[in-house]
């Protein structure tokens, strides 16, 4: 079967489920088009240009199914490049605008509806869509219908309920390799945040918790590792300069090896983001045997227990619950290491366990 695959903005999480995609059906004959994720307004607006008119000879070499990711600009590709209208299309959503967080005045604000409208038009341009959670999912069916209420007239009355019979929830799987024993190590508790160096990670809630953490008798290591870009969130530097004394490691861990030797030997996984469509970072770390330490939000409630979970609301109440549940973990590793919570089990999110249901899709849209 031939298959074109379409990564719009070609995100680090968004990579890592084409490649692991393309390795685990070899025998398809793959396509695949990415465009690197910078320039976002450029990006989401422009990919169905640049494509349309710099890739026309690929997109026309006749495909069985095309996969896209929903920073495709599909119904205007579609429309520059008629050939694509007769291929069967799946459309996967990492994410989606109308969940996503806004900072300022940036492209995707509150008062900029473009972004949305392109998630909606590429949703409704593909056969079938799929979503990496049910939060994902739940909050872009409930954004369409809050976004078309508010349309002045000749709205369809039926859009929401089209989108919602030919959606359903998929995964992206994690690789066998992410899976490992782990090997803690003795003493304090290690801790690792592991996401991109960006506001919608929350950088502000991780500095207010370990502000209140640091005034317990809380015995602990935390270690700030991920992506760091060109503008980064001032607060990272305020963490590292006020909280040097509880810091191991620091910045982008450049050897996978290293990254996964780190998370073998954590003892917690910790998010404290604004948005989290499915958590990969996180369950990287519970694969290789951290026990999460998440908000009681987001996608967060479909993947863990009430006890891997803080109590989610105001700024404060969060951090409060966040320093609490840290506190609690190390004293107990520091009384009895042995009555450390196990990390739960996600097996079934390994690829040798969704391989089956992708296939299903891919048979579902043909």
């Amino acid at each position: 079967m031939k298959v074109l695959l379409l990564s719009a903005y070609d995100a680090s999480s968004h990579a890592y489920w084409r490649e692991g995609l393309v390795a685990q059906f070899p025998k398809f004959d793959w396509t695949v088009l990415t465009l690197p994720a910078r320039h976002f307004a450029w990006r989401s607006r422009g990919n169905s240009l640049t494509w349309a008119y710099g890739e026309r000879a690929v997109l026309e070499a006749g495909y069985d199914l095309l996969i896209t990711t929903s920073m495709t600009d599909l119904s205007a590709l579609r429309g520059l490049v008629p050939a694509l209208t007769k291929i069967p299309t799946l459309v996967y959503f990492h994410e989606n605008q109308f969940a996503y967080p806004v900072s300022g005045n940036e492209y995707g604000g509150a008062a900029n509806v473009e972004p949305k409208i392109l998630n909606l038009y590429t949703a409704l341009a593909g056969d079938y869509v799929v979503f990496n959670s049910e939060f994902n999912r739940s909050t872009f069916l409930r954004g369409v219908s809050q976004l078309l209420k508010k349309l002045p007239d000749h709205v369809p009355e039926n859009v929401v309920d089209l989108l919602t019979t030919k959606s359903a929830v998929l995964s992206v799987p994690l690789t066998n390799t992410m899976f490992s024993e782990p090997s803690s190590v003795d003493g304090p508790l290690q801790i690792v945040w592991n996401h991109r160096w960006e506001f919608d990670k929350g950088p502000e809630l991780l500095y207010d918790a370990l502000k209140q953490l640091s005034k317990t008798s809380a015995d602990f290591i935390m270690h700030v590792v991920g992506q760091r870009f060109r503008k980064c969130p001032a607060i990272f530097d305020d963490i590292k300069r006020e909280f040097s004394s509880y810091i191991g490691c620091w910045g982008f861990v450049e050897s996978a090896d290293a990254y996964r030797k780190l998370l073998r030997q954590s003892d917690v996984v910790l998010s404290t983001a604004l948005h989290d469509y499915q958590g990969i970072a996180v369950l990287e770390g519970v694969a290789s045997g951290c026990v999460p330490v998440v908000p009681d939000r987001l996608a967060y409630p479909e993947l863990f227990d009430e006890q891997y979970r803080y109590a989610a609301g105001k700024s404060r109440t969060e951090a409060n619950a966040l320093a609490q549940r840290l506190a609690e973990l190390s004293r107990i590793k520091r009384e009895d290491a042995t009555q450390m919570p196990v990390a739960p089990d996600i097996n079934d999110l390994k690829w040798s366990a969704q391989r089956g249901r992708y296939l299903d899709i891919f048979n579902k849209v043909l």
